[in-house]
């Protein structure tokens, strides 16, 4: 019976905080393996660019005309609809 409100609080601790993110987690992940050349995305520094080459762990973006950089894969914010 005391441990009854430390269990209620960590069951609202999992489903309020923990599993979202793992959702949210999930969604990146899948969103970061369906990418590919071409796509258009925006890098969580903020920069916008076009995907140019798709290595196992980094990705190449043109950032502007003649300007590519080299990301990394979790440095993928979103992908931008077409």
């Amino acid at each position: 019976m005391q441990f009854g409100p430390l269990v209620l609080i960590m069951f609202a601790f999992y489903f309020l905080m923990i599993r979202p993110q793992q959702k949210k987690m999930k969604a990146h992940q899948a969103m970061l393996a369906s990418l590919k050349v071409g796509d258009r995305v925006i890098l969580a520094s903020g920069f916008a660019g076009k995907i140019t080459k798709i290595e196992e762990r980094f990705f190449t973006v043109e950032i502007a005309r003649n300007v590519d950089v080299q990301v990394e894969r979790n440095a993928v914010a979103q992908k931008l609809d077409a």
